[in-house]
């Protein structure tokens, strides 16, 4: 059974055609193309493998994208994170979208006070969940949101541990450091 059969995208594929506001990412030959798409409902990220090769799409995106959908569906409510909205198809996930910029140095002093420590929080909560990004020093993966707060985004490489046991909480104490030693970094550029 697929795991995202008791969810809808909210979208259809025809849609991405007429809809697609901007190319945020174009994949190269086996990452998704990510999408920002208009809606009726408003704009939706779209993270598809469809223009891939047949090789890709058949073996390597359904593990990518069931990896992803996992992440996000263990991190469902945590306020940093942006929704799953589900699947469009076999070949590509619909993800709430939260405008934002991408972090960089020339925010420093821009931010509010708390955005560091929210995000340390955003971090602690996703470890609490057994989910660990691993790439959160690139700077497309956390955004300031239009609020102000962080905006955690991208789980392709997370890794997701079963963090109701003693193995899996180990794992992602030994692993977060990782995660912690990309906020040390963000702290020392955005100080």
């Amino acid at each position: 059974m697929n795991p995202s059969s008791d969810r809808v995208a909210p979208i259809m594929r025809e849609e991405i055609v007429v809809g697609t506001h901007e190319v945020l990412n174009r994949g190269g030959w086996g990452n998704p193309d990510v999408l920002l798409v208009e809606t009726g409902g408003g704009r939706v990220v779209v993270k598809d493998f469809s223009p891939r090769g047949r090789w890709v799409r058949r073996f390597l995106a359904p593990w990518l994208i069931a990896r992803e959908e996992e992440a996000y569906r263990r991190l469902e409510g945590v306020a940093g994170i942006p929704r799953l909205l589900g699947r469009l198809d076999e070949d590509a996930l619909v993800i709430e979208y939260r405008p934002g910029v991408l972090l960089s140095r020339s925010l420093s002093g821009r931010l509010p006070r708390s955005f560091l420590d929210e995000l340390e929080e955003t971090i602690e909560e996703m470890h609490g969940r057994g989910v660990v990004h691993l790439d959160l020093r690139h700077r497309s993966n956390i955004l300031a949101g239009a609020d102000g707060r962080p905006i955690v985004i991208d789980f392709a490489s997370a890794l997701r541990f079963d963090a109701s046991t003693t193995w899996g909480r180990a794992l992602v104490a030994i692993i977060g450091w990782v995660d912690h030693r990309a906020l040390r970094k963000w702290r020392t550029r955005l100080g």
